[in-house]
């Protein structure tokens, strides 16, 4: 493919772009606040989660070796 060729397909995919954007619907601040106390707590509970798996594990180790003296 020539340069032009190439120079013409950025072209046209920055444009394509552009029109794209502008039919995009932007949440508005409520809608983002929202979204994102959502997300934070949904990102809380998984840490919990991954948190009482870790300790509820270690503690089950912890007693297995405890019973072979390791």
């Amino acid at each position: 493919m020539a340069v032009g060729g190439r120079i013409q397909d950025s072209r046209t995919f920055i444009e394509e772009s552009v029109d794209e954007l502008r039919k995009v619907t932007w949440p508005d601040y409520p809608q983002l606040k929202n979204a994102t106390l959502v997300v934070l707590f949904f990102v809380f509970m998984v840490s919990a989660i991954i948190w009482l798996m870790d300790v509820s594990v270690r503690t089950l180790i912890n007693s297995i070796m405890g019973i072979f003296g390791a």
